[in-house]
């Protein structure tokens, strides 16, 4: 498209203007301070930044059930939409955004650098460049006793059922079944996990 053709919606102010409209006050304050209150919180080293960081979480997650260990260096957008439970573990380089819904069941474990995500640009019209089309949310959920390995990515709208394990530098774009192995990219199942004695369920039900 040439340059005097582009049209209006993709002008910086029309940009922002829509992105404020899909969100309500709370929303946009929470994103504000992941952004700025985060960055300050992400560099910080041991247990007191563990702690800081918890305690942030217990301020803007939608739910948390105990505490979080979240290492330095992990990012996440959007917090407002994450429900977690007991036990979750980030690494460092991790990258989450949780616009669309994040659910995160007991004694989630997510390697460095994963991404997890929950909302993807619309591409569907021709003629408008993607940038200016818009977010498609897609809530993604994961179940417990789940295993990301570094690199890997989740793809928006699915879900990790409980007992997965995903392989370092996977891409995930379908859902799992539960005790399974998946790797490569796309992310296909490569083998299973013992399951609890005597299969038992998962304690959160997620």
């Amino acid at each position: 498209m040439a340059p005097d053709a582009r049209p209006a919606s993709a002008t910086p102010l029309a940009q922002i203007r829509r992105l404020a409209a899909t969100m309500s006050l709370r929303e946009a304050a929470v994103v504000y301070a992941d952004e700025w209150i985060g960055a300050l919180l992400r560099p910080i080293p041991s247990f007191i930044g563990a702690g800081l960081r918890w305690a942030y979480c217990r301020l803007t997650f939608a739910r948390l059930d105990g505490f979080c260990f979240i290492r330095p260096g992990a990012r996440i957008s959007y917090s407002c939409g994450m429900s977690v439970g007991r036990n979750l573990h980030l690494n460092g380089g991790t990258f989450i955004d949780a616009r669309g819904g994040l659910t995160l069941g007991d004694d989630v474990l997510v390697g460095p650098n994963a991404v997890l995500l929950t909302s993807q640009h619309q591409w569907s019209d021709p003629s408008l460049p993607i940038v200016v089309q818009g977010h498609e949310l897609a809530p993604t959920r994961v179940g417990d006793d789940v295993w990301i390995g570094a690199n890997a990515v989740v793809l928006p709208g699915l879900h990790i059922a409980t007992g997965t394990v995903v392989g370092a530098g996977s891409i995930v774009t379908e859902d799992t079944e539960p005790y399974t192995i998946v790797a490569g990219v796309p992310a296909k199942v490569v083998g299973t996990r013992p399951r609890p004695p005597g299969g038992a369920p998962a304690r959160s039900g997620r």
